[in-house]
């Protein structure tokens, strides 16, 4: 359906793609990988026609219709969610506003005059959508609304009112109502819960046109797509198979490649031994001449790329009491809504707790609660003698000083520390050569999460309170994270929709539920075996 034969791209000094080719098949279903900066974002705005190639064609099937779904949302004002999401479905959604115009004059008592107007226009345009299927299109619009867990009030409501996150949601929305002969979603999983993201990832396996999408998110990305397609270096190679084949295919290739590099190497430098041991006599002279046209003749095996993974690894956090939290009979409620009701939790030294729970079930909250960030309306809440407690929440992104450079940053919060190492911290969050001279103010949402978490891991504190705090990460800075976090001896609470991070880090489940609240022993792989289900929102 598209193919990318041999293309060419460059976007300034940076060279993008050299003779690359891959090709995306009819219902295939493809990850898109590579590191940040590699040329994602640019390979699905060439395949829209929003860049063209230097070099080389991008070929699209005559006919067929693109969905594309970026991070850049644009301007969303002025309409229903539900109607914003129909737009993408084309004239129906005009249609269907003039509709529930109409319907709002006829029950309006100022207009009577205009009765028999509003009537008769009311069955022309009623009879227009539904000749537009405009019907079973809004009823999908709903359906997949609610797959990503916006409300009824939500849907109904002005969606110029939404955060960032929940636009998001409603771009990636029309997509998915417009059905089209290939998706290209761009991070389609950032800013959704668990539940959405199940709910996506349903979706997506059961769509049958072709998918091309990027995700941070391992586990999601594996299980929908059979087929890697990795940009690295300027190259596109494609590799049959899911998201964990990919990973163990390309350490195969780059450790059969290392292997071929260094024999070829040795015997290099065999030749070259014996090229200058026997150079100056004359007896060598044809055998000497001879091997340097054969080694004028071989062609080179280069070293494999590897991908700069630095780990990351704790100072001792000191101990913390045994008891570390402590939460008796707790209240608490927003205007009229009750959050908590007569909570009690406690949590002891190196239990990882994990909490679960639908959009608005209380998760962030008791962790403001946890962390003093958010007082209870009754009942106490006791941190445990020698507790030292770091918080990493969306907001404290906010808190960075703009015209501070990355390295000044480090540098006010730890002026004790030589710049060895915290240039050495900087690499392992990602930030290497240049980019520890960018200032705060300019850094991406990843970028910003990485120095945050940095910041807080360098000086462990012995009890850490984390709110999302894989959003925005790539999967290599991802996998560092889990990694350090393995390691760590401290105790833990926090809130993830990633499912790789809960499986590999929680040894607790705190579930929150409109029934009450529950407990489980054992991490998230146990909770999943135990209740059959990935996030308590699904459960039947």
């Amino acid at each position: 359906m598209i193919r990318l034969e041999k293309i060419g791209k460059q976007n300034g000094r940076q060279i993008v793609f050299i003779e690359a080719s891959a090709a995306l098949q009819k219902g295939e279903k493809v990850g898109l990988v590579g590191p940040n900066g590699a040329g994602k974002t640019t390979l699905f705005r060439m395949i829209t026609g929003e860049e063209e190639p230097d070099e080389g064609q991008v070929a699209t099937d005559r006919g067929i219709t693109i969905g594309y779904f970026s991070q850049d949302v644009g301007e969303m004002a002025g309409c229903s969610v539900v109607s914003a999401v129909m737009d993408g479905a084309g004239p129906v959604s005009v249609v269907a506003t003039e509709l529930k115009q109409i319907e709002a004059g006829l029950a309006d008592p100022d207009r009577m005059d205009e009765m028999d107007a509003l009537v008769e226009r009311y069955g022309e345009v009623q009879a227009r959508f539904e000749e537009l299927d405009g019907y079973a299109l809004e009823g999908r619009a709903y359906e997949v609304l609610a797959g990503l867990s916006f409300s009824q009030e939500m849907m109904d409501g002005d969606v110029g009112k939404l955060s960032g996150g929940w636009k998001m949601r409603v771009a990636l929305a029309r997509i998915l109502l417009m059905n089209p002969d290939v998706m290209l979603l761009d991070e389609p999983s950032n800013h959704l819960d668990l539940e959405s993201l199940i709910w996506l990832e349903a979706f997506l396996k059961n769509y049958e046109g072709a998918l091309l999408m990027t995700s941070h998110d391992r586990e999601f990305m594996n299980r929908i797509v059979s087929k890697v397609i990795e940009i690295d270096g300027g190259t596109l190679t494609t590799y049959s198979g899911d998201y964990v084949f990919y990973e163990q295919q390309r350490a195969l290739n780059e450790t059969h490649q290392q292997a071929q590099f260094e024999r070829q190497q040795a015997m290099l430098a065999k030749e070259i031994k014996f090229i200058e041991r026997f150079k100056a006599r004359a007896s060598h002279a044809a055998q000497v001449q001879s091997r340097v046209k054969k080694l004028d003749k071989i062609e080179r095996v280069e070293p494999p790329k590897r991908r700069q993974s630095v780990a990351f690894e704790f100072q001792p956090a000191p101990r913390s009491g045994d008891d570390v939290v402590i939460i008796k009979n707790v209240h608490k409620r927003y205007g009229s809504r009750t959050i908590y009701e007569g909570l009690d939790f406690s949590i002891r030294r190196r239990e990882r707790w994990c909490v679960m729970g639908i959009n608005g079930a209380g998760k962030s909250t008791l962790l403001k609660l946890v962390t003093g960030s958010t007082p209870p309306d009754d009942g106490s809440i006791a941190v445990g003698g020698s507790v030292k407690l770091g918080y990493f929440a969306q907001h404290a992104m906010d808190l960075l000083d703009g015209e501070l450079t990355v390295f000044q940053d480090l540098e006010r919060s730890f002026p004790q520390a030589g710049q060895g190492s915290l240039r050495a911290l900087a690499g392992c969050f990602g930030f290497s050569g240049d980019d520890v001279e960018k200032r705060c103010r300019v850094l991406s949402g990843g970028e910003k999460a990485r120095l945050v978490m940095a910041k807080m891991l360098f000086d462990p504190p012995n009890f850490l309170v984390l709110d999302e705090p894989t959003n925005h990460l790539d999967m290599g800075t991802k996998e560092m994270l889990i990694t350090a976090l393995a390691n760590y001896e401290g105790t833990m609470l926090f809130v993830s929709h990633d499912r790789h991070f809960l499986a590999a880090l929680s040894n607790r489940v705190l579930e929150l539920t409109a029934d009450g609240i529950h407990q489980y022993g054992g991490g998230y792989t146990e909770y999943v075996a135990r209740t059959g289900q990935e996030a308590p929102g699904l459960r039947s």
